[in-house]
């Protein structure tokens, strides 16, 4: 029976392969493993006045403070909301677009729709946020420019905190949607034509191609995306929330996340303890919900699992 080897001797003997994994294992060690010390300051009352390790041990206070207060209750509920709209709304509309782009015969035309769709995933949030204060500021934006030349009365958009659950899940969408469709594009590009020709004899009409063929066949497409999407569901989109919202505190309450109320902790109020809780906090949920998930497909079928 040959015996195992230790984990010296692995390296030994594939030492070439152990090099090449080397910056990686770098990179996540400083960006992701020696940041976790900054757990202490999450049960900590952070002062600058003392040194890193020297400030007040609190306990959980700082949790509890989030809890009682309700922020935690809301932020999670806003991060979870618009992470599972994003989810939710994101691939059913790239699935239907790929499917219509799949089904388009000229070449041309099909190139040039995916280049424009593709598009905005390439532009900038800072551009974004750009695009969107000249469509709806107050005073100049196209939209109340719009309004007024009708002799109407301009919209205050900026102050109306409901307008943005739509405007921030709209944009999402608009900017990400040509990235997650070119996946299932490629996901139906692989899919043999057999099937296609076996339901054409059958007498199968393109409506029932694409719901008895095409969708099944991206069933396993679409649990891999979403078990990804789970994996960042409590980070939310920091740089989208941030640069559309900003510092308006008027759409806190329908807007703030866990992340833009982490910086804000950092930056605002210098509150290094409560941003500290709020992340782990942030990452712990994500976890436990990762591996739950996980657990329950791989209970339906292990093929779908991540691991």
């Amino acid at each position: 029976m040959p015996s195992r080897k230790t984990l010296f001797g692995e390296m030994v003997a594939n030492r070439i392969l152990f090099l090449m994994l080397l910056p990686a294992i770098v990179f996540f060690l400083i960006n992701s493993y020696v940041p976790m010390v900054g757990i202490y300051y999450a049960f900590t009352r952070f002062d600058f006045n003392t040194s890193l390790f020297n400030s007040q041990f609190v306990w959980f206070e700082n949790f509890e403070f989030l809890w009682k207060s309700g922020i935690l209750t809301k932020l999670t509920l806003n991060t979870l909301g618009y992470n599972l709209a994003f989810i939710l709304f994101g691939n059913v509309l790239a699935i239907i677009s790929a499917v219509l782009l799949s089904e388009l015969k000229i070449k041309w035309f099909k190139k040039l729709t995916q280049s424009i769709m593709f598009l905005p995933y390439f532009i900038s949030f800072v551009i974004l946020s750009v695009i969107v204060y000249n469509l709806f500021s107050y005073e100049n934006g196209f939209l109340n420019t719009f309004l007024k030349s009708f002799s109407m009365e301009p919209v205050d958009v900026y102050n109306t905190p409901w307008v943005w659950v739509i405007l921030v899940v709209v944009f999402y969408i608009w900017k990400n949607l040509g990235y997650s469709m070119i996946i299932y594009l490629a996901a139906i590009t692989g899919i043999s034509d057999e099937y296609y020709e076996a339901a054409k004899i059958d007498g199968a009409n393109i409506f029932q191609r694409t719901w008895y063929v095409t969708i099944p066949m991206l069933k396993t497409t679409f649990i891999v995306l979403l078990l990804f999407a789970l994996g960042s569901i409590m980070k939310g989109q920091f740089d989208l929330f941030y640069q559309l919202i900003g510092n308006n505190g008027v759409l806190y309450n329908a807007t703030d996340i866990l992340d833009t109320y982490v910086y804000r902790s950092l930056k605002v109020t210098f509150d290094i303890g409560m941003a500290s809780a709020a992340g782990l906090y942030q990452s712990l949920f994500g976890f436990v919900l990762v591996m739950t998930v996980n657990s329950i497909i791989r209970k339906v079928n292990e093929d779908y699992a991540l691991f």
